[in-house]
């Protein structure tokens, strides 16, 4: 794959943005928690009132997505709606009344010398974020960046490059217009995609890069960045419907977590089902899916179950690797609890987000203990795996890593520390 020269990165849009987000960021230090919390309740404010601005660019941007081909979740991801710029303005809320992590003072303890030791939590210092196709994403990055004291680059996918643009620019008004640092926030302005390979190239200046999208670009920043990445957002989601489960909890907990959004990350992509409850289940579940077009790809025990209640495909081995993003849902019918997490475990991209649906205390237990997932739930839907609905307002991805943050990240995810130490006169012998 061609790289972008170190001549070109200083030449490049993203070397001079991330120097000033860098010179931005080195201000904060000195803004207060309330002058964090006025900018962020400036730009909800303003994502309102400039809600026809803002739909008035996205809705023509869609449109030509539409033109040239673009469907099904990709779309459903570009598209803005009052009630979704509202959601993002109640979001913003949210984050700013969190408890602001930077200066929180931790594992402090006074050494049998006297010597006294801390640690304080300060801001990771810049974050470069690039992502596809969802502009929302520019506020939940850029809000969450800010409240934890750190500035932020933006690089959009250009199929959203203009809605992009047009949400990080009330940011930037606002946040600047309430004190903060000029710069702090940056968004580059051209879809030339050589900024992308220069933007993985500032490591002088952006300590942690986060991509948001599919697994081509993921796997393109993990190979390419010079500064630390944390990947995520790209996963295929079990539930496991055990032999004791409440059927009707059941289905609801597999049809919330199919059909409401099923082009997010946190969807379910393939259900398992024990063989002791798939007579009385599938036939149910496939009806309460069907009702809402969903086509299962079921193996040879599922098929001979699910009846006419859902369009029904046989199932290839690829697609148990495959995260859906539409309403589209592999099925199959297993022996045991051990075979449901063996199953899990042997499936490349998992550990995102996994289920249990169980009135066994002893199962749900073991499902939480040896199933190695971002988040792993009873008896609830892996739609819950995000960082609103966690308590984090919203999140800048939902990492599946274990270094340095896993599952949503939030402000806390966004800082590091470093030690305080307090002497009198104390010398090491």
């Amino acid at each position: 794959m061609t790289t972008t020269t170190p001549a070109r990165v200083s030449e490049s849009e993203s070397h001079r943005k991330a120097a000033l987000a860098r010179a931005a960021s080195r201000r904060m230090a000195s803004i207060s928690t309330d002058a964090k919390n006025a900018a962020l309740l400036r730009i909800a404010d303003a994502l309102e009132a400039e809600t026809e601005r803002i739909l008035g660019v996205n809705g023509p941007e869609v449109e030509r997505g539409r033109e040239k081909g673009l469907t099904g979740s990709f779309i459903d991801r570009m598209v803005l709606t009052p009630e979704r710029v509202a959601a993002m303005a109640r979001d913003v809320r949210q984050v700013a009344s969190l408890p602001d992590p930077v200066g929180e003072v931790f594992d402090s303890r006074t050494m049998p010398n006297g010597l006294q030791l801390g640690k304080v939590r300060v801001p990771l210092g810049v974050l470069g974020a690039i992502y596809e196709s969802r502009p929302n994403v520019t506020v939940d990055i850029a809000v969450i960046a800010l409240k934890s004291g750190n500035g932020v680059i933006l690089r959009s996918g250009t199929d959203a490059h203009a809605s992009s643009q047009v949400l990080a620019g009330i940011v930037q008004r606002e946040a600047e217009a309430a004190g903060l640092p000029a710069g702090i926030v940056q968004f580059i302005d051209t879809t030339d995609r050589d900024e992308v390979g220069a933007m993985l190239q500032a490591d002088a200046h952006i300590d942690l890069m986060v991509p948001r999208g599919g697994a081509d670009l993921i796997r393109r920043v993990r190979d390419e960045a010079r500064m630390p990445v944390v990947a995520g957002g790209v996963g295929v989601c079990h539930t496991f419907v055990d032999a004791s489960a409440n059927l009707g909890k059941a289905v609801d907990i597999v049809v919330n977590a199919k059909t409401v959004r099923p082009s997010v990350c946190n969807a379910m992509d393939t259900l398992l089902v024990h063989a002791d409850a798939a007579e009385d289940f599938l036939p149910l579940v496939a009806r309460a899916l069907g009702e809402r077009g969903v086509t299962l790809h079921v193996d040879e025990r599922a098929a001979s179950l699910v009846g006419e209640g859902a369009p029904a495909v046989p199932v290839q081995p690829e697609d148990y690797d495959r995260e859906w993003l539409s309403l589209d849902c592999s099925v199959k019918v297993v022996d045991s609890l051990d075979e449901a997490m063996e199953h899990i475990a042997s499936i490349e991209g998992s550990g995102h987000s996994e289920a249990i649906v169980t009135e066994s205390y002893s199962n749900s237990q073991r499902f939480l203990q040896e199933v190695d997932a971002a988040a792993v739930f009873v008896n609830a839907s892996t739609y819950f795996n995000d960082g609103g609905q966690f308590g984090l307002g919203c999140e800048v991805g939902i990492s599946t890593q274990k270094m340095h943050a896993r599952g949503p990240m939030g402000l806390r995810e966004l800082t590091s520390y470093k030690w305080i130490v307090r002497g009198d006169g104390h010398v090491r012998s």
